[in-house]
């Protein structure tokens, strides 16, 4: 998306404010309230992408690496999980809000192809920035006026610099999950997915990434196990846990060890992430202990 964009026109004596006000409320009511519809929306956009990207399966690791097609149906599949997140009903156009007709829009980029029937209609407009990890979500009445006059094969029009200003946004610039794999070392990517085990697999992950909250879905990625949260507890001195142990390193989990966690100085972890921590003083080691975790001396 446009690092700089300007200031939102809509307001009150805004001509679409009539329009895009309710609507933009009736959204986070469905999404259940602003706070939650901040942590669901991010989090739904970051597995749209990665189910597509599939880097364990295609050693993919980044969105530019996609086939076309792919980077289409990206758009597609927001479009069906935004409708089940917020419980949308079908319409005319993707979608019809307090009786009217929206279209649902998604773009990678910097701008979004308006289709010629959704001209003079409310468009709910979604894009993720995977650079900066960040994503928006707005509202736009598409008048022509806020239009390109150019188009392309299929009619779509994009919307114009001066359109910008129309959008009334519910989140712009707003964090989310980064691609994990992004910017990864290839070489280590590769020693990760060697593993013919999904405990082999799960141990190199935590050896190699250590210090940094990994999320529950990455976990799920490289065990590539039906029961993938097997693999990092502990089980009868076979499991992800327990292998990590006998080199030293401390497995943690954001819902159990916050504590631990803590008093180690390391990230927060949040209560589905889990974090990787090799002890350098007697007195880390002591600490890991007293929380019931034996580590073997390196």
């Amino acid at each position: 998306m446009k690092k700089a964009l300007p200031f939102s026109l809509i307001a009150p004596d805004h001509p679409d404010y009539h329009v895009l006000h309710p609507l933009a409320e009736d959204i986070l009511r469905r999404g259940g309230g602003a706070d939650s519809l901040a942590q669901r929306f991010p989090n739904m956009l970051r597995t749209c992408i990665d189910d597509v990207i599939m880097t364990p399966k295609t050693g993919r690791r980044a969105y530019e690496e996609l086939e076309k097609t792919e980077k289409t149906y990206i758009g597609t599949r927001v479009e069906i999980e935004l409708r089940a997140l917020l419980n949308l009903p079908r319409g005319r156009l993707d979608t019809a809000l307090l009786g009217h007709d929206v279209d649902i829009k998604h773009t990678m980029g910097n701008n979004w192809m308006i289709p010629t029937e959704a001209v003079g209609h409310p468009c709910l407009l979604v894009a993720a920035d995977e650079a900066r990890a960040c994503c928006y979500l707005g509202l736009i009445v598409a008048h022509v006026a806020y239009l390109t006059q150019g188009q392309n094969k299929d009619a779509k029009r994009s919307i114009s610099a001066e359109g910008f200003a129309h959008i009334h946004w519910l989140f712009k610039e707003h964090p989310y999950p980064a691609n994990f794999w992004r910017g990864r070392d290839e070489a280590m990517v590769a020693r990760i997915f060697a593993g013919t085990s999904g405990n082999a697999r799960m141990a190199s992950l935590f050896r190699e990434v250590q210090g940094e909250p990994i999320s529950r879905d990455v976990v799920e990625a490289v065990a590539q196990q039906q029961d993938f949260m097997r693999r990092i507890r502990s089980d009868k001195g076979r499991g992800t846990r327990d292998l990590l142990a006998r080199e030293g390193i401390a497995l943690l989990s954001g819902q159990y060890d916050a504590t631990l966690i803590d008093a180690l100085g390391l990230p927060a972890c949040g209560t589905s992430e889990f974090i990787s921590y090799l002890p350098h003083t007697d007195a880390q080691f002591a600490l890991v202990h007293h929380h019931g975790i034996d580590l073997k001396r390196p």
